[in-house]
């Protein structure tokens, strides 16, 4: 057996490989670095020269702000993110634990309250301004509404939830109705706070922008389908950033263009991350931030290549499909009500079951990774049954890894590695019965 942890990415089956997150940067990856560098110092400026901010969670409609002459958001969620990428993560979550938060809770919550605790210290970005308005919801994630009510107190600031029914079929009229009525509960907040007016013509703008930008991204991960595949779902959760902090701007249109007019080249040319490609993986749960480029590096020196997620691909779709849900141009409460299912969390088994079957087939994928996240039991909680009915249903081999995806001392690399090699242990097997 060669095992992934004694390969590096020097080994031969990976000499040439580009992969997103490795040292050799794409275009668009060295500008990944710059905008969000320059997306967070905006936020910053902004704040201290009197802009209304408001804190949201990941789903909360972030193109209504853009309606407003002033009004700015952060993200703690992506901040976060960014932290554990950085490898500051377990430092940010130990300042909470000091202040009596359990370790139980999700490492996103705990790196966020760790870092307000002393004004951003530690983080890359010198943590988020202080917000005047949060807004969380209820369909992604339960912890939210209780993390973001933590600032509440903390800080004395107005919190605002959006309640969005959980959903075990198609969105229904009359949650769509009721969401649209919250959003413009949203909208008059917000009038109230500033004295602001809300321009729908505006907001209608960005999400005109936001929906081009999805079309590049789908674009983007379309690539995969090639054999070998023009990404790694690593270069995806590393470019994800712009849908969080940049929605509905002229930037975030044009970095995704590139994104994925650059792979397109690539493709043409014949560049691709994994060049030899002999194993075709996917990946359910969120990001491992912490472990992208040691695990991109391990598998692609095995010539393995994890070439979707549902983390990404679950962008701009809504529940039951990762296809993109197109803006028609008319009524944005109404889009943006319907779009708020696009997250993998509020789907019931089946249609979260229906997505990845559809995505493992059209990827012609040859084994399944299901993280089981300590941070995210919303996400993990239907694992088991996804990986039966997958084995049940196509026969494809699959593994299930404890992570998590902020928080690195809750992670073993080496029980992590051992359990890859044995799911392409187990490709290799099935391979091997199958009839020529």
């Amino acid at each position: 057996m060669i095992s992934i942890l004694g390969r590096t990415s020097e080994t031969e089956g990976n000499k040439g490989s580009i992969s997103m997150t490795d040292m050799h940067k794409t275009n668009a990856g060295s500008r990944l670095s710059k905008i969000i560098g320059e997306t967070y110092m905006d936020l910053h400026s902004r704040a201290r020269h009197g802009a209304f901010v408001v804190w949201i969670a990941i789903n909360v409609p972030a193109e209504l702000f853009l309606g407003f002459d002033n009004v700015v958001y952060g993200v703690p969620e992506s901040h976060a993110a960014l932290n554990a990428a950085k490898r500051v993560g377990p430092v940010q979550c130990e300042k909470a634990e000091n202040l009596g938060y359990s370790t139980d809770l999700c490492a996103y919550a705990r790196i966020d309250i760790g870092s307000v605790s002393d004004g951003g210290k530690d983080s890359p970005t010198f943590g988020l301004p202080k917000p005047h308005l949060l807004v969380s919801n209820t369909n992604n994630c339960g912890l939210l509404v209780k993390w973001f009510d933590v600032h509440h107190r903390e800080m004395g600031v107005p919190h605002f939830i959006l309640d969005v029914p959980f959903c075990y079929e198609p969105q229904k009229e009359k949650d769509r109705r009721y969401i649209i009525a919250q959003l413009k509960d949203l909208i008059r907040t917000i009038e109230n706070m500033t004295g602001q007016k809300f321009d729908p013509e505006k907001a209608k703008d960005a999400v005109s922008k936001t929906d081009l930008a999805i079309m590049y991204w789908k674009k983007f991960l379309g690539f995969a389908e090639h054999r070998p595949s023009g990404i790694t779902a690593f270069d995806s959760f590393v470019h994800m950033a712009p849908f969080l902090i940049l929605r509905g701007t002229d930037k975030f249109v044009k970095h995704y263009r590139l994104l994925a007019e650059e792979t397109a080249c690539r493709v043409k040319e014949g560049v691709f991350p994994v060049p030899n490609e002999k194993f075709r993986l996917f990946w359910d749960n969120i990001a491992p931030w912490h472990q992208l480029r040691d695990m991109s590096a391990a598998l692609a020196a095995r010539q393995a290549n994890i070439v979707g997620a549902t983390y990404t691909s679950c962008i701009g779709a809504i529940e039951g499909s990762f296809d993109r849900y197109a803006y028609d141009g008319g009524d944005i409460l109404t889009y943006l009500a319907r779009t708020q299912n696009c997250y993998v969390c509020p789907h019931g088994m089946m249609l979260r079951h229906r997505a990845m079957m559809e995505a493992v087939q059209s990827l012609r994928i040859d084994g399944v990774i299901f993280a089981s996240n300590r941070s995210c039991k919303p996400y993990s909680v239907t694992q088991m049954d996804q990986q039966r009915l997958l084995s049940e249903k196509l026969g494809i081999p699959s593994i299930m890894i404890d992570v998590d995806h902020a928080d690195s001392r809750k992670y073993s690399k080496d029980a992590v590695f051992t359990r890859l090699e044995a799911l392409l242990e187990a490709i290799d097997t099935r391979r091997a019965a199958l009839p020529f």
